[in-house]
């Protein structure tokens, strides 16, 4: 009798980006409507809780529903009750713009299927005090694991030094990221549905 065990393997092994990728895409796509929802929510009000709603200049991005992304329109809506400065990334180039979030500012979908708006006040990195950041997958150290793009590896390192970096994940960590690069810039926080993770600065 052959016994044939499933295990997980992200959940414990350290593993490539390549390989991460793949996997926390696919976890992603397999979570139910409803389940999407519940965790969406729990992370929103877990978002509550961190030390950041003192401060003034919040960057956070909007979903990818083709990538079955969080839903941070609910973070966007607390940010808003609590009269926050909102600034949107806008892809321009190899490069980000920010832009300040006004009653009159228009979104657009971009080519890349993300919402961001048409114009607007630019805002520079150095002025941000919190930013909510994308990913796939993160590891017990705090290193985050983007879609390879690039975008916020070179906008977070235009930031202060001490600017709130938040990642917002349906998952928990993996053991290890092995490739992360020398130049990668770690995670103050990470946020699921479960709780928050604070990493040493």
């Amino acid at each position: 009798i052959v016994l044939i065990i499933l295990v997980d393997e992200t959940l414990n092994s350290d593993l490539t980006k390549l390989a991460l990728r793949k996997s926390f895409l696919k976890k992603r796509h397999a979570l139910s409507d409803q389940e999407h929802e519940d965790k969406s929510f729990a992370i929103a009000n877990n978002c509550l809780k961190l030390p950041i709603w003192h401060l003034d200049y919040y960057h956070i991005y909007l979903p990818i529903k083709a990538k079955a992304e969080i839903d941070t329109t609910l973070i966007l809506t607390l940010l808003q009750g609590k009269d926050k400065q909102v600034i949107l990334p806008k892809i321009k180039g190899s490069e980000l713009e920010h832009i300040l979030l006004t009653d009159i500012t228009k979104l657009k979908i971009n080519g890349l299927g993300i919402s961001e708006p048409e114009k607007g006040i630019k805002i520079s990195p150095e002025q941000i005090d919190v930013i909510f950041l994308p990913l796939l997958a993160w590891d017990k150290s705090g290193n985050r694991l983007g879609y390879g793009k690039g975008f916020y590896d070179n906008f977070l390192s235009l930031c202060k030094t001490n600017t709130i970096k938040v990642g917002l994940s349906f998952f928990d960590p993996v053991d290890k990221i092995i490739d992360i690069r020398s130049e990668d810039i770690k995670m103050d926080f990470c946020v699921n549905s479960e709780g928050i993770k604070k990493f040493n600065s």
